[in-house]
């Protein structure tokens, strides 16, 4: 099996045209992802760039690369550091709770694609890295679309498309097992075996198990399982059936950036302090833990129709049942439940003097609730593909997709007490609950609160889609064009009990038209010079979150409108056959955008004491401008040593006047309202400059070791446009605090060797070689901090 390397810092500032981000091989022009050992399975609705001829800034990454970077103890999306404009924070949160971000974009403007499947939540936009963990064992490539991208389907790509693309069923027999151990006790342990095509038939199946009492930080222990389940079927050479069914229950104690300026910079807490952490009993418990199973079948079906007509398809489904955990306490008494209810101080708290952490802070009347977000989600993509063997190539396909979420707290850990009482804002009647729930995420596959059990939140939604799309391409030895149009309606309705006094209450039903429209064209000036461009206008449907008041099934007013996305970007590309070299340049703004920001302010009550209330504001109309350049090349210097790098310099920064309005979150009484003009501050969250350099040394066939260098600056904190007003009051400019900017040098070592058809690989990696210290983020809640060292080896015996 050829070793393959996904540079750590394959300078892939446009890795345009099918590039991959792996230091070249002297012995072949082919670098493109090679998808050939497998049954490869919805070629129409999946957009991977497999040639160099589309007009987009793209980096692959290849299996080789995800079996020796990511497996283990590191999230997924720290691969992606790799490339250009990728920024990932919260590796310290726990274990999959890392946020990715492209050009500056989170994940709720990045799509992600699982075999052409769209995954991004369809009530907000997020991604969950800790649902997908089971991508790590079961990916085949991934590929990083930067922009506007290749995809045909008018999904929320701002920032980029994000494909990942499974195992199909092996065409070869075999298979492996492989042990993983890691920092803080961390053990995985996996078993993959393919049938191989018997006939028509084959199957592929895979098994893991992970454990460990932390990620980093305390309190921050996990546990969970991957399967993966491929059954393919090809009755003829004209048709290809797969089917798939794989999942990631897990559950794992979180640590949120809490943390004050002053715990920080004064060196009150170390790194791995968790402010939700503390002791109950003599033993750790965490107020917050987040738990889900989220199984996802897919279908996919590929039909030859003829030489030029071929048919892509794919169906799919998925459940999603679990939440996350948070304390919630204040003072009270038994007099403050009904009379059967009482409290028991002393099972809450045993030993003051051993607490560490915020449960100290709940220790007189307090609890553990779950939010829950239960889900249901099928859908279907298909494409029929028309290629005249001409140079012209012609799609046409749809994209319908159906979804119910249901979202309530449940209590799922007492404290010691007999009940929960909730007062209930709308009506001002008293609800008292006595059931727990466990988090175990297998059980709550099948266990969960009756609504007589729920606590301050009981909403639900109907989300449906239903979108068409077409592409023409035209293609030559000197030229490709391509033009691609989609248009979309979105379906929304809200329905709400607790804030209704317990009867469920229905919204208007609510339908969005959305659209997109772009294109490109690249040149080939000659063998080794090529130049591209391309050019796009999204007009995309806000989140159902944006649409409805906060804690209502009321209508926003005035009503929100789409988002208003264009795109440009031009690139060069140089490539000889021991050197690759692109420039890539682009511009991208978003307008008309939602933003929504939770908060706090201290107010007087009628009694005149002074008291914190939890606010929520929301601006309707941001804008925001996000342009950069990007850089990177790779060179095999010689067949043991190869060199790659990367550097992106970005200018993200709002634009423009937003009105906004701000409400209290218990009784949802508007207290403020005006407009801000954000014009200039820099967008935060994200690092504006990224740099990498690395490099692979060949000692012997099957035995190699890596370095990867990785420096971030020019990140910003949330931007607060409270401040900001009050800035512009002053006479003075806002900008949010800027992070001190850091690298990390990340390095691994491989050996393989065979003995007959047998192979067995060791391989190690340690993430932070010089244990730096450094901050990955602020937001709202304070100060976000880094990982230090860590490390992860493992061994794997292939048959």
């Amino acid at each position: 099996m050829k070793l393959l390397f996904v540079g750590a810092f394959a300078l892939t500032a446009t890795l345009s045209f099918g590039q991959i981000t792996e230091p070249i091989d002297s012995t072949s022009n082919d670098n493109n992802v090679n998808l050939n050992e497998t049954l490869i399975i919805g070629k129409g609705v999946i957009d991977i760039v497999e040639d160099r001829k589309t007009p987009v800034a793209v980096s692959t990454i290849t299996t080789e690369t995800i079996q020796d970077k990511a497996i283990g103890n590191v999230d997924f999306p720290e691969i992606f550091t790799t490339t250009p404009s990728v920024y990932v924070s919260d590796q310290s949160s726990g274990f999959g709770d890392s946020k990715m971000f492209l050009r500056g974009f989170s994940s709720q403007n990045t799509a992600y694609l699982l075999n052409g499947q769209p995954i991004n939540g369809m009530e907000d936009g997020n991604l969950y890295w800790s649902n997908w963990s089971a991508v790590t064992e079961i990916a085949n490539a991934v590929q990083i679309q930067r922009g506007l991208g290749s995809s045909k389907l008018a999904i929320s790509s701002v920032g980029g498309t994000v494909n990942m693309v499974t195992k199909a069923t092996d065409k070869k027999q075999g298979g492996y097992v492989r042990y993983n151990v890691g920092n803080d006790s961390y053990q995985s342990a996996t078993v993959a075996y393919n049938t191989g095509m018997k006939g028509k038939w084959g199957a592929s199946i895979l098994f893991n198990h992970w454990q460990a009492h932390r990620s980093y930080a305390k309190g921050t222990n996990g546990s969970g399982q991957s399967y993966f389940v491929s059954v393919g079927y090809k009755p003829n050479e004209r048709h290809n059936i797969n089917l798939m069914i794989f999942g990631a229950p897990q559950e794992h104690g979180q640590n949120y950036s809490t943390k004050s300026a002053s715990q920080w910079k004064n060196g009150k807490h170390d790194k791995k302090y968790n402010n939700t952490y503390g002791y109950l009993n003599g033993e750790g418990k965490n107020l917050r833990t987040n738990y889900y199973h989220k199984p996802v079948a897919n279908l996919n079906w590929d039909w030859s129709i003829n030489d030029n007509l071929s048919l892509s398809t794919v169906v799919y489904a998925s459940t999603g049942t679990g939440g996350g955990t948070s304390g919630v306490g204040r003072a009270t008494n038994s007099a403050n439940l009904n009379d059967n209810f009482e409290v028991n101080f002393d099972k809450i708290v045993t030993d003051n003097a051993a607490i560490d952490g915020g449960i100290a802070n709940y220790r007189n009347g307090s609890a553990i609730r779950s939010s829950v977000n239960n889900h249901f989600w099928y859908g279907a993509v298909t494409n029929l593909n028309f290629d005249t063997k001409t140079g012209w190539n012609f799609n046409l396909g749809a994209d319908v997709r159906f979804y119910h979420g249901d979202h309530f707290q449940q209590m799922t850990d007492l404290l010691g007490l007999k009940g929960w009482q909730e007062t209930n804002a709308s009506n001002g009647q008293n609800v008292v609950v006595t059931e727990t729930f466990s988090t175990n995420p297998w059980s709550a596959l099948f266990k969960h609160a009756d609504r007589d059990q729920r606590t301050a939140r009981d909403y639900s939604e109907d989300i449906n889609y239903q979108g068409v799309f077409g592409q023409a391409e035209y293609s030559n030895d000197v030229f490709t064009v391509f033009g691609q149009a989609a248009i979309s309606n979105q379906f929304y309705q809200k329905f709400d009990t607790w804030n209704y006094g317990g009867v469920e209450t229905a919204s208007e039903k609510v339908n969005k038209t959305g659209w997109n429209v772009k294109g490109g064209i690249s040149f080939n000036l000659n063998d080794e010079n090529t130049v591209f461009g391309n050019a796009g206008q999204y007009s995309r449907q806000p989140f159902l979150d944006n649409v409805f008041e906060y804690n209502k099934v009321d209508l926003r007013q005035p009503e929100v409108k789409n988002e208003e996305i264009t795109g440009f970007e031009v690139g060069y590309k140089y490539q000889t056959r021991n050197l690759r070299v692109n420039v890539n340049a682009y511009h991208t703004r978003w307008g008309n955008r939602f933003l929504g920001i939770s908060g706090s302010v201290q107010v007087e009550n009628e009694n005149g004491e002074i008291q914190n209330r939890s606010i929520y504001t929301s601006y309707t109309d941001v804008a925001q401008i996000h342009k950069g350049i990007e850089v990177d090349f790779d060179t095999k210097i010689s067949k043991a040593f190869s060199l790659y790098g990367f550097a992106s310099i970005g200018d993200w920064k709002y634009d423009g006047e937003s009105p906004f309005e701000s409400q209290f979150n218990d009784d949802n009484t508007i207290f403020e309202r005006g407009n801000v003009d954000l014009t200039g501050t820099y967008i935060g969250e994200a690092a504006q400059f990224t740099f990498g350099l690395g490099t692979k040394v060949t000692f012997a066939r099957g035995f190699y070791w890596d370095v990867d260098f990785n420096f971030n600056g020019s990140t910003y904190g949330q931007v607060n446009p409270e401040e900001v007003v009050k800035s512009k009051l002053k006479g003075e400019t806002y900008q949010a605090e800027r992070i001190s900017p850091y690298a990390r040098v990340n390095t691994g070592i491989a050996y393989e060797f065979k003995f007959g058809a047998q192979k067995i690989k060791f391989r190690g990696n340690v993430r932070n070689l010089f244990n730096d210290q450094y901050i990955s983020k602020i937001d709202r809640n304070g100060y976000g901090y880094g990982v230090g060292r860590t490390w992860n080896a493992g061994v794997t015996y292939n048959f």
